[in-house]
């Protein structure tokens, strides 16, 4: 290996993506079980490696060198091999402190809780001290070595002003879970995930809700991500770079997903921005036709709408935990409120907004098989689309057209 990251488990990691985008050297991921990390780190075959959940404490002792971040914090999540002796390192202060700084909080003065006990809790909490905090919590589920439990926290602070979440509650494959409930912290200013997959994991979905600032971790990752590439390499990078390359790895991995009335054209243009992008293509109506083996109309004939609904709600929730697609949802998807926050947490909702008298009914769609029933939905969806939607698309000219108008906002 030449460089690369290791972990146990890197099934879905961006990490290769990044660091593609930096420097033209070769990255590979790997994943180790506990008792193959040993020999890894003895061997000593790679020129630098970063290291994520469970192995940044456990390398440690492989290390002829540490830093004296990482020593404070007690984790290396970056080891260069110099001559065969190996140095260690803490990027992810450095990537944590950039993403709060992106995002806008200021952490001096404020009450601060961290959720979670592991390499990345500590991590925050020396950010957050950095940073000025003036009182900090760590929140774990047990109360043990100077940490609250998480009723202590929903109970004792609720004045907390800042929650730093470092536990892998919301994390792919289980996008819905959640540390806390971000309701019971009336005086909340800020919310900040190292969870990065989703690219909005519930608990930043949440707090947006409410108008609280908030975010993932994809912009930590790709700020540790630069400065472990600067080590690696003994370089210096210019000071957009952060900047520059999360943004290409957010639109190359955020979901164009097309909603609106039945035949507006979804299918048309997400082939089209599909073939144009070199992303996968999705029809959401497709998918579930696989999964019931048989039509949309013999579903509606032996599960009525209810069944569909909830049909479609279950193949809508694991087609849209993917990254990088373009989805082509049915008319009604968005009529329930968990089938959009499931599509936003990966996704940017696109409203194809055709006017109704190009509308027209097709047999395959019981809902809008007749004119009548066409006009029926359009005014009973359409201020459903333009407020789940994150743009609205007017369709002027033909599928080609709207394709490349999406395309350009995209940019």
């Amino acid at each position: 290996m030449q460089y690369g990251c290791i972990a146990e488990h890197l099934g879905h990691s961006f990490s290769r993506e990044i660091h593609g985008a930096l420097a033209d050297y070769s990255y590979e991921l790997r994943e180790l079980t506990p008792e193959q990390l040993d020999g890894f780190m003895r061997e000593k075959e790679f020129c630098g490696i970063n290291v994520t959940i469970p192995y940044k404490a456990t390398v440690i002792p492989y290390l002829d060198e540490i830093d004296e971040a990482a020593q404070r914090i007690g984790a290396v999540n970056t080891v260069v091999n110099r001559n065969g002796r190996l140095y260690g390192y803490n990027t992810d202060f450095y990537g944590m402190s950039a993403m709060i700084a992106h995002l806008g909080l200021c952490l001096a003065g404020k009450k601060v809780a961290v959720l979670g006990t592991g390499g990345t809790s500590h991590t925050a909490c020396e950010v957050a001290r950095s940073m000025g905090a003036k009182s900090l919590l760590t929140v774990s589920r047990t109360a043990r070595d100077g940490c609250i439990t998480y009723a202590d926290l929903v109970r004792e602070n609720t004045d907390t002003q800042i929650l730093i979440n470092t536990t892998p509650c919301g994390m792919y494959p289980n996008p819905e879970g959640k540390a806390v409930d971000v309701a019971a912290f009336p005086a909340l200013e800020g919310v900040v995930d190292a969870v990065y997959n989703p690219l909005r994991p519930q608990l930043v979905m949440d707090a947006m809700a409410r108008g609280i600032p908030a975010e993932g971790g994809l912009y930590m990752l790709v700020a540790q991500a630069v400065r472990a590439s600067e080590i690696f390499l003994d370089t210096e990078y210019p000071a957009d770079t952060t900047e520059r390359v999360y943004r290409k790895i957010f639109l190359q991995k955020e979901n164009i997903v097309l909603v609106g009335m039945p035949a507006c054209g979804k299918s048309t243009v997400g082939r089209l921005i599909a073939e144009h992008t070199g992303r996968a293509f999705c029809d959401l109506d497709e998918e579930i036709v696989k999964a019931a083996g048989m039509s949309i109309p013999e579903i509606f004939q032996r599960d009525g709408e209810i069944g569909f609904r909830n049909l479609e709600t279950q193949v809508l929730k694991a087609v849209a935990q993917q990254n990088s697609m373009v989805l082509a949802t049915g008319g009604g998807a968005i009529l329930r409120d968990e089938n959009v926050v499931a599509l936003r947490r990966n996704g940017r909702l696109y409203f194809i907004d055709r006017p109704l008298e190009e509308l027209m009914p097709t047999e395959d769609r019981p809902l809008a098989s007749s004119r009548e029933a066409i006009r029926k939905r359009f005014e009973e969806r359409y201020p459903r689309y333009c407020a789940v939607a994150d743009s609205r698309v007017p369709v002027y000219g033909d599928a080609e057209a709207v394709a490349r108008s999406i395309e350009q906002e995209m940019i």
